[in-house]
């Protein structure tokens, strides 16, 4: 029985895909720049990372012994049916990073280290909203060697990376691929927000392999893989990974509290494209067009507004009338994942922030003060 959990992306009006988290389940049934002020030859090394790359072989020999196998059980009977993830090192003090939906309602957490040894693990904190969990183990240092987290912001598609995990919960494997796009929009399951600036990959990965890293070719971890797009539950070509500047925020504040807040503005709406500005002759021909305000959300109390009247087009129906944002302090908004990318990586709760708007034609400025995100029911 298939048991891969299936997911929606692309919200407030993007092509809606199906996404399933990579998550092996009963594996045993397997039997298992400034370019003028450069000179040609700096640009190379640029782009090239000069005197730093890794082979393949290279990275695998130095980053493998900072992966962990994940064993879950969801009931403490003696049942044999287990789930396995895979996790990062992230220090020495036995914390190790995987996904959310790796751990989410289990029982019993065990950590398999590289050379076999296992010890039982706890969960100090958890971010549903990430897909992000700490665990801890009492483990011997020496088999703590964490994995350095690297700079996601310096990725570039096209540049080459690779994955190490568990799939089908086959330790240890590494498969490789290249950056196909970044600032993707990812829906996790049973939940109403989406986690933004997420890396697309197609490095194969496959069930078991969440939770591990994706590495760069200087041994760097610049992603935790989650999900993939997928009509039948195995890779087809289109991986994602939360980036490793959205691990380097959440999991020491995971570490230390236990729980993470993310700052929230407590609106819904649609990108606006140039096809949807011609439809509803729209004063821009980019930017996000406020439908719904959440009362008593950071929106509300700045007086931003939503939509003031249905329309009905050629028979699809549209609600209009309503604020649009074309910039966050400043930084100028062509989508809801411009908008959701800056809060996730520039802000945190408590902040300011002013929204350049458009209302009734005119250009106006707003400003909120941002507050946690409200928990799902």
């Amino acid at each position: 029985m298939d048991k891969t959990t299936a997911i929606l992306g692309g919200a407030y009006g993007a092509l809606v895909i199906t996404l399933v988290f990579v998550f092996l389940f009963s594996p045993e049934k397997l039997d298992i720049f400034d370019q003028s002020s450069q000179t040609n030859s700096n640009l190379f090394d640029q782009i090239n990372g000069k005197n730093s790359q890794l082979s393949l072989a290279d990275l695998f020999a130095k980053s493998d012994d900072g992966v962990v196998q994940i064993i879950v059980r969801k009931s403490n009977d003696s049942s044999t049916e287990k789930d396995i993830g895979s996790g990062i090192v992230y220090d020495t003090t036995g914390h190790i990073i995987t996904n959310n939906h790796v751990v989410d309602s289990a029982q019993k957490i065990s950590i398999v280290f590289h050379d076999g040894k296992s010890y039982s693990a706890n969960i100090v904190g958890t971010d549903p909203y990430a897909d992000l969990v700490v665990v801890k183990v009492d483990a011997d240092a020496s088999v703590l060697n964490p994995l350095p987290l690297g700079n996601s912001a310096d990725l570039r598609i096209g540049d080459q990376v690779a994955a190490i995990g568990n799939p089908f919960g086959l330790s240890g494997s590494m498969t490789q691929g290249i950056v196909s796009q970044l600032g993707r929009l990812l829906n996790p399951p049973n939940s109403s927000f989406s986690i933004p600036n997420v890396i697309q990959t197609d490095a194969p990965i496959n069930p078991g392999n969440s939770g591990g890293p994706l590495l760069n070719m200087q041994g760097e971890v610049i992603g935790i893989t989650t999900a993939i797009q997928s009509g039948t539950g195995e890779f087809s070509g289109v991986g994602f990974a939360i980036p490793s500047n959205t691990m380097k925020k959440i999991v020491p504040i995971l570490i230390e509290t236990g729980h993470y807040k993310h700052p929230w503005l407590g609106i819904s709406g649609v990108s606006i494209d140039p096809d949807l500005a011609s439809t509803l002759q729209l004063p821009v021909s980019s930017g996000f067009m406020i439908e719904g305000v959440v009362p008593n959300s950071p929106a509300a109390n700045a007086g931003l507004q939503g939509y003031k009247e249905n329309k009905t087009i050629d028979g699809t129906k549209y609600e209009t009338g309503g604020d649009i944002i074309t910039a966050v302090d400043g930084n100028p908004i062509k989508q809801i994942e411009d908008i959701l990318n800056y809060l996730q990586d520039k802000k945190t709760v408590g902040d300011k922030i002013t929204l350049e708007i458009i209302r009734n034609g005119k250009k106006m400025d707003v400003s909120l003060t941002l507050q946690e995100r409200p928990s799902q029911t």
